[in-house]
Parts: structure tokens; C-alpha cells; sequence
């Protein structure tokens, strides 16, 4: 037989016993946030008051620029109503936008000039081309006037749907360069409602290009005109290009009369 022991257990030794700490307390100045306030709020009052002594009124507006279609007399009556106002506080993004409303300015800049004058530089709009009957577009393609009371007669004359101005001006521009080299001014240039393109040459020719492959019966009537249609230019009434492969030509009455007069003489 086993004889049973009794084992002693053992207890835990106790822990040494660390010394409390105190607790650390945290304690806010508010002197110095209230001074740094306060130290504020005394440089913004005295910007105010440095403001409104140097924010002294508008008495002079000077005006530069070279003017044909707009006067300094139209200029100063958009801007008679900042007279007055004070130096800092006048809204010159705000006269620019009200300067460029006018039909023929381009660009305004409105700048102050120590202690009480405003001086304002104004750049016309140059017109490029007449757009319908009465509209003028700038150099850009920009409708800026549409019952021009003179229109040059010199521009070009473009037409199109309303918004197709930009479009319009691109085609007419290039054209322009193509057919500059061959001594032909573009002088018309006509896009209708239902997407077709006509253009008119200084010598009386109309082209009629259509609405499909405008490009490709460009370069097809580029090359006829450097060639075969070269010599008779000045008898051609117009010249169709709505055709797949070729095109078709209209004589003037007296190239038509010419060639009826060789033929009764041959016969």
C-alpha cells in the first residue's frame, strides 16, 4: 500500500509595496490666449482705420487705347457710376466685366493708380469677316456684333446656322490658305441648314461642295483648278463637286455664246 503524503502548499510571497505618486494636475493660463486675442483684434482695428483713412475716393479715371469704333466718352459713361467710390474698396473685376459687355471692346483692364486714379486700357474688337447680313465676327470666330450699321466690304462674307460660327470661320480659313496659293480669294463662304457647304471665289466662281466628303472634294477640286479648269476660270460660272468621282462645270452666257458661235462656224 501507497502511503499518502501530505504536501505543504506553498503561499505567494507578497509584493513590494510601491509608494503612491500624486497625480499630476494640468492647469490652463488663459492669460496668454486672451492676450494673443486681444493682441489681434488691436492689429485688426488699426488695418481698419489705416484702410479707411487711405480708402479715399475716386476722382480721376484715365483712358488708353486707340479707339475707331468705341469712344473714351462711351467708356467713361460705363464707369461714371465708380466715381466717388473709395481707392481700395472699388470692384475692378467688375468694371472689366461691364467694359467688355460693349459690342466693340475685346479686352478691358482696370488698374488703380496712387491716390485717386483709375486708369483703363481698352483693345477693340477687329472684325474678320461679315457673318449673314449684318453680323460681324472677330478674328477668332467670335459673333460680337449682329446689326453692324457698316459693314466692310472688303471682309469676306460667311454664313451659317445659329452657333455654327466657329465652324463656319474654320472652314473659310482653310480654304483660304489653299486657294491663296493658287491667286484665288475666297469671298463667300456658306454652310446651309441642311449641312451643305457653298463657297464663292473673288472671280465670280461658285463652288458647290455638299454635305458628304467635304474634304475629299476639296482636294479633288484643288487639284482640277491647278489644272484643267486653270485656263477658263474666268468663263466658269460654277463648279459642282457632289459627284463620287468627278465634277461638272456651268459656263458663263458669254462662254456658252463663244462656244455656240465655233460651232455654227465649223459646220
Amino acid at each position: 500500500m501507497r502511503r499518502k503524503t501530505n504536501r505543504r502548499r506553498r503561499e505567494p510571497l507578497p509584493l513590494p509595496r510601491l509608494p503612491r505618486l500624486p497625480r499630476p494636475q494640468l492647469r490652463l493660463d488663459w492669460r496668454i490666449p486672451a492676450w494673443g486675442l486681444g493682441l489681434a483684434a488691436g492689429a485688426w482695428l488699426t488695418f481698419e482705420a489705416a484702410l479707411l483713412t487711405l480708402d479715399q475716393p475716386i476722382r480721376a479715371i484715365e483712358i488708353e487705347g486707340s479707339f475707331h469704333r468705341v469712344s473714351a466718352l462711351e467708356v467713361e459713361a460705363q464707369l461714371a457710376g465708380d466715381i466717388g467710390r473709395g481707392f481700395f474698396s472699388a470692384d475692378l473685376r467688375g468694371m472689366q466685366t461691364r467694359l467688355e459687355t460693349a459690342a466693340w471692346v475685346d479686352t478691358a483692364q482696370v488698374r488703380r493708380r496712387w491716390p485717386d486714379t483709375l486708369t483703363v486700357r481698352v483693345v477693340e474688337q477687329v472684325p474678320a469677316a461679315r457673318w449673314g447680313e449684318a453680323g460681324l465676327l472677330n478674328v477668332r470666330g467670335e459673333l460680337f456684333v449682329d446689326h453692324a450699321r457698316h459693314l466692310p466690304p472688303e471682309l469676306p462674307r460667311l454664313a451659317g446656322p445659329e452657333g455654327a460660327q466657329g465652324r463656319v470661320a474654320e472652314r473659310y480659313l482653310q480654304l483660304r490658305e489653299h486657294l491663296l496659293e493658287l491667286g484665288w480669294q475666297v469671298v463667300e463662304v456658306e454652310l446651309d441648314a441642311r449641312g451643305a457647304w457653298r463657297l464663292k471665289l473673288d472671280s465670280g466662281v461658285e463652288i458647290r461642295l455638299g454635305r458628304r466628303d467635304v474634304e475629299a472634294r476639296i482636294e479633288r477640286f484643288l487639284a482640277a483648278a491647278a489644272g484643267v479648269l486653270a485656263p477658263r476660270m474666268a468663263e466658269i460660272s460654277y463648279v459642282d463637286m457632289r459627284y463620287s468621282n468627278g465634277f461638272s462645270v456651268g459656263w458663263t452666257g458669254s462662254a456658252l455664246a463663244r462656244s455656240r458661235d465655233q460651232g455654227e462656224g465649223n459646220g
